[in-house]
């Protein structure tokens, strides 16, 4: 990626039609590209920084009017990448705004590449790798709680849990160089054990973070949760209702759902995608035993199955086959039809669980979803079940990227390497050298050390114009 010296620009909204569309330039010669192209009624008035200002974009200097455009000038370094930035709002639509790129690109801008903007802010000190990251992850969110997330990092209280401990560490390594290089020295923390305090109390932060990540990542991504049960026990009205409107078929005849059928739902603030499958039975028709080892794979890539019971009809050997299909996962137990009169109780359903799955204690809600009664206790339930843990405090400093995961891990085993080698009295070289293993494995989170390739990688994410 090209970044030096040269100025660029690209559209900045969605393409297809809207009141307006953005195109955004950053770069040295940012203002003087605008500026050939932008006509007022006074030729002589300038761009004043941090003003809109209203008038014609030309197709070339001198030539013929492509739009008529507001333009905002942000100088930098006061800009979102550091540089100069200007902004040419126009007509929204995809002809009007390719033709104002285009013009701006003849008068010689470049076309930016996916993320060039945020790499910019970057590496002109606007923000540190993580929250340039938090941008994408912003604009990718599909939920509230991915949302806060996003913020929570972009307002950079990752960066600052990753500085305090980097620190420290920084200490650590500084107080074993100066015992290398001044051996006769009497350094106190090096004899009284408090070194070795500090280095397992900054171990146990990283791995903090580090057993938070999936909890956080589900909060973040979301999860998977499938329906699962004997046909006709009500699962793809239960999908209906949870979903709001009518994506599967549901008639009086059992086996009407074939395929695994999926809908996205925000449950408990985060995303899920609910599926709904074949019912679970000893199938003969050869389609059926297609559709039954569908549902159990649905059943094996999800988080969380909802076991759907029929209240309102004996618990037979196809239940006991739905219940040995859920054995080790996470369960909610949803007895439908309590609008009708009850068959099976909840006491006689936690027996026949616990007997069959070992699933006792599994949560079980009384539900009609013909009546629609007991559904958001439901998505309650389900949404509890998934995000087990992962709702988190609002203001807990978290991690959900594999990248910093994996940046985390090799500064905890660094860290675990340090402690040993203080507690056998190794060489205070090797301590150090640890030491500064795991420092520099967390700054690869914040971008204070990484490579070309790794920032390649993360600005390929971004969509162009970000």
């Amino acid at each position: 990626m090209r970044v030096a010296g040269d100025t660029i620009a690209a559209i900045a909204t969605p393409p297809g039609q809207g009141g307006i569309a953005i195109v955004r330039l950053s770069g040295p010669e940012a203002l003087s590209i605008v500026g050939r192209l932008f006509s007022t009624a006074d030729p002589d008035a300038a761009l004043e920084p941090r003003r809109v200002h209203v008038g014609r974009l030309l197709e070339r200097p001198g030539g013929a009017p492509v739009d008529q455009v507001l333009v905002f000038a942000m100088p930098g370094p006061r800009s979102y990448t550091g540089e100069d930035v200007v902004e040419v709002q126009c007509h929204g639509g995809s002809v009007v705004s390719r033709r104002v790129l285009e013009s701006l690109l003849a008068s010689g801008a470049r076309a930016a590449e996916p993320g060039e903007f945020t790499k910019r802010a970057f590496l002109n000190g606007r923000l540190d790798l993580a929250q340039a990251e938090a941008v994408a992850d912003l604009i990718a969110a599909r939920s509230e709680a991915g949302i806060r997330l996003a913020w929570s990092q972009l307002d950079g209280h990752l960066s600052d849990r990753i500085g305090e401990l980097r620190g420290t560490i920084l200490n650590a390594r500084a107080l074993c160089e100066a015992a290398i290089d001044f051996p006769d020295e009497d350094i106190p923390e090096l004899s009284d054990g408090r070194l070795a305090a500090e280095l397992a109390r900054v171990r146990a932060g990283v791995e903090a973070l580090i057993a938070g990540f999936e909890r956080t990542r589900r909060r973040y991504e979301g999860a998977r949760a499938v329906l699962v049960g004997k046909p006709n026990a009500g699962k793809s009205s239960l999908l209906n209702a949870l979903a709001g409107y009518e994506r599967a078929i549901v008639t009086p005849v059992a086996g009407t759902t074939r395929d695994v059928i999926e809908v996205p739902l925000t449950l408990g603030g985060a995303p899920v995608l609910l599926a709904d499958a074949a019912g679970l039975h000893a199938a003969g028709d050869p389609v059926e035993r297609v559709g039954v080892a569908r549902t159990r794979a649905a059943v094996g890539d999800a988080g969380c199955a909802i076991a759907v019971l029929d209240c309102s009809r004996p618990l037979d050997d196809d239940d006991r086959m739905v219940a040995s299909a859920i054995t080790g996962r996470a369960v909610v137990v949803a007895l439908n039809k309590s609008d009708l009169a009850p068959t099976v109780t909840v006491h006689a359903v936690r027996e026949f669980l616990a007997v069959q799955a070992d699933l006792a204690r599994a949560q079980i809600v009384e539900v009609s979803a013909l009546a629609g009664t007991g559904i958001d206790a439901l998505a309650a339930a389900i949404a509890g079940a998934l995000l087990q843990g992962a709702g988190g405090d609002e203001d807990e400093v978290a991690i959900y990227r594999v990248r910093h995961r994996d940046a985390a891990r090799r500064a905890a085993a660094d860290l675990t390497r340090a402690g040993t080698a203080l507690a056998s009295a190794a060489p205070l070289e090797l301590v150090a050298s640890d030491l500064a293993a795991a420092a520099a494995a967390l700054a690869a989170i914040t971008g204070e050390i990484t490579s070309e390739d790794v920032l390649d990688r993360v600005f390929a994410e971004f969509c162009i114009g970000k």
